[in-house]
């Protein structure tokens, strides 16, 4: 199937899904009950109808990947749009979306041969497994998890970020579906930041941001579909290398153009939400960026260089990095005043701090899924301002799932980092140059902005980010394997 026909199967499917979406909007104006009644028929019959109106165009296989590339579409709009609260869990159009495919998935398993056929062509099934065994250590963890409610939260959100990788890498193996995929990014940020300067220049916000109806001085950061700035920020320090590489690659004017104009207004989001992590990602992207593409002699030139240049800064400013270290996390914690919010950089240390401990005093295994937020608001030893949220990804997964799994999910980020790097020399094709170069150089970006968000496993876009990238280093060992460069 071309990426023209997917184009316009994903643009029918919206354009379905809009239409429910405003019946939906126009039952909200009745009681909440009758809202939620109307919503979930409506999306039913939308996703029947679209399915029945496939079926007469298209065959078994082309309904089934035009509904992964839909459900890929969809988590960009986040919980904006549409949702429905059932208790302690939600349903947005991507989580219905997912359980759609998830039936479609059952439902061709019945066809042993071409199941058994794609999963042949799986070269990343060490990192399934590695998921596989995050989930059930997980479970395991709710045994000793102080607060199960919380763990089980934890652990849905775990299961569909999970489930939505398998799904990408057990069919996206062609290089053809991988670029499909990596438009879809790129088309769909386009609305993504439409939002955010629509939130800049009108100071207004969508009802699930923290700013909707908030302080008027902060009604000018941008939020577009997440919850706060810093989630958006974050989003866009991927998604500002993906851009970069399509107008690099691509030989068509109007894709550079395209590009070049993506990246820009990623970059100039960033700045207005003043997001220091993530600009900070940006600046460790773009160096890494430079290093892929420097001949193969200067690469090693310049990595002595820079360690060098690293070995000199900290001896020179050696006193003044003690200084601050022992300050934030070995000097004893002063008072403040309660009438005064805690300076940033103080609570965060005191995060880290908390976090540490509870880590060494789980000896090591993790308090369990989920919980350290409940750790940090019923057991903190420094103060943080009453903010229960880590803010920063690797230790917030160390502090709830012990060292093992932090280690793992490190181990996965670098060989998925360097099996990138090393199928650089083997790409021909500008294509699968633009995906390495855009995946490679976010990759470090969003490692070193994940500690902007308050907790990154509630950003859907982390797991999609996670699939296209080794769904890519699977086609990528597919291609080399086969010699079909």
């Amino acid at each position: 199937m071309s990426v023209k026909q997917t184009a316009w199967q994903i643009m029918i499917g919206c354009i379905l899904f809009a239409v429910g979406i405003g019946l939906v909007q126009m039952a909200s104006v009745q009681p909440v009950g009758l809202k939620k009644m109307v919503a979930v028929p409506v999306i039913l019959l939308i996703l029947s109808a679209a399915l029945v109106l496939m079926k007469l165009y298209m065959n078994g296989e082309q309904i089934f990947m035009s509904a992964i590339y839909l459900l890929i579409a969809l988590t960009f709009f986040n919980n904006a749009f549409f949702s429905i609260s059932a208790g302690f869990f939600s349903l947005f159009l991507y989580r219905i979306m997912l359980i759609a495919v998830f039936a479609l998935f059952l439902w061709r398993m019945r066809d042993k041969g071409s199941y058994i056929s794609q999963w042949q062509q799986i070269r990343v099934k060490g990192i399934l497994g590695f998921f596989a065994a995050w989930f059930l250590y997980g479970l395991i963890s709710l045994l000793w998890a102080h607060s199960v409610t919380d763990g089980l939260k934890y652990m849905s959100l775990l299961a569909m970020g999970m489930g939505f990788v398998f799904l990408i890498v057990m069919y996206i193996q062609r290089l053809d579906q991988v670029v499909t995929f990596y438009s879809i990014w790129l088309v769909m940020t386009v609305f993504v930041m439409g939002i955010g300067f629509y939130n800049h220049f009108t100071l207004n916000h969508l009802p699930n941001t923290s700013l909707y109806l908030g302080p008027a001085y902060k009604q000018h950061y941008p939020t577009s579909v997440f919850f706060n700035q810093n989630d958006f920020a974050t989003f866009l320090s991927i998604s500002f290398f993906l851009y970069l590489a399509c107008m690099r690659q691509m030989k068509n004017g109007y894709l550079k153009v395209f590009g070049f104009l993506g990246a820009i207004a990623a970059l100039y989001l960033i700045l207005l939400t003043e997001s220091r992590a993530s600009l900070l990602g940006i600046f460790a992207g773009v160096a890494i960026y430079v290093w892929l593409l420097l001949p193969r002699f200067l690469k090693k030139w310049s990595i002595i260089a820079a360690s060098g240049l690293v070995v000199i800064g900290i001896a020179v400013f050696s006193a003044k990095i003690y200084s601050i270290f022992y300050d934030l996390f070995l000097a004893s914690q002063v008072a403040h005043s309660f009438s005064e919010p805690l300076p940033s950089n103080i609570a965060r240390a005191n995060l880290i701090k908390n976090a540490w401990h509870f880590f060494t005093n789980s000896y090591g295994f993790g308090v369990g899924a989920g919980n350290v937020s409940y750790y940090l608001a019923h057991f903190s030893i420094f103060d943080t301002d009453q903010v229960v949220e880590v803010h920063n990804w690797l230790l917030e997964v160390m502090t709830n799932f012990g060292f093992a799994i932090m280690l793992g999910y490190i181990s996965v980020y670098a060989y998925l980092m360097f099996t990138l790097y090393k199928q650089y020399q083997w790409a021909d094709s500008r294509s699968a140059k633009m995906i390495i170069e855009g995946l490679f150089a976010a990759m470090l970006s969003f490692l070193v902005s994940s500690i902007s968000p308050s907790s990154v496993s509630n950003l859907y876009f982390h797991w999609v980010f996670l699939g296209l990238v080794i769904a890519a280093v699977n086609m990528l060992k597919n291609k080399q394997r086969l010699k079909l460069w």
